[in-house]
């Protein structure tokens, strides 16, 4: 699968070379232009990795990635504008997974992203826990909160849970979930899968007023970051 980096740089021209390069080297990128709108991006979507300048109009790059880091296990690389070790404390301290100092060369950030996907990629399968806000999935106790409170989910609510959760910020055709959930031998109602959200939708959107799953019309579903 193509990963997907988003770059939450101010600098234009920085941006767009990055832009540029990743999709030289197979990687899909997103742009964004100050941290607000960078937060926003990354908790809506699913992202592999973040490219995050340390200094940014709206939110620093140190508050992004705190706060990105209280709801997400998402690889960051942070960008220094000098080679200040405090400035290196500060982004590692906030939960940045690596850091390159500008100006930089594309070959060591290039290699510094292999580094880091491949580690994150080593500790997620081995993770058994999801997370989307305050929603949290315990895949081998097959155990959901919302703020620590326990939700009941029969064992095929729990598995389209977890495929949902699994594949954050990514539509998913009705067909795809039917056979994923149900598996490719499954012979009963193909409308098993709009009923099975509409029980997880009464158990976990409704109950706790959030929007969490989405429909995508004539598509499928989505699972996005809480809304409120």
């Amino acid at each position: 699968m193509q990963e997907k980096i988003l770059v939450i740089e101010d600098e234009t021209k920085i941006a767009r070379f990055l832009e540029l390069e990743l999709n030289h080297e197979g990687y899909m990128v997103e742009i964004a232009h100050d941290g607000r709108e960078g937060y926003e991006k990354a908790k809506a979507e699913n992202f592999d990795l973040i490219i995050l300048d340390l200094m940014l109009p709206g939110l620093s790059g140190i508050e992004v990635c705190r706060r990105l880091r209280r709801e997400s296990d998402v690889a960051i690389i942070m960008l220094t504008a000098k080679d200040d070790i405090m400035d290196k404390v500060m982004g590692l301290d906030s939960g940045a997974d690596d850091y390159v100092t500008k100006p930089f060369a594309i070959e060591e950030l290039l290699a510094r992203i292999r580094v880091v996907l491949k580690r994150k990629g080593k500790k997620e399968l081995h993770s058994h826990i999801l997370r989307a806000g305050d929603l949290t999935l315990f895949k081998d106790e097959y155990r959901v909160t919302y703020k620590d409170e326990e939700i009941s989910l029969s064992k095929k609510e729990f598995e389209l849970l977890k495929y949902l959760m699994e594949n954050k910020g990514i539509v998913l055709t009705r067909e795809k979930i039917l056979d994923h959930v149900w598996g490719y031998d499954y012979f009963g109602d193909t409308n098993v899968t709009d009923v099975y959200i509409r029980y997880l939708r009464n158990k976990i959107d409704q109950k706790f007023a959030v929007q969490f799953i989405h429909t995508i019309r004539g598509v499928g579903y989505m699972f996005k970051e809480n809304e409120k």
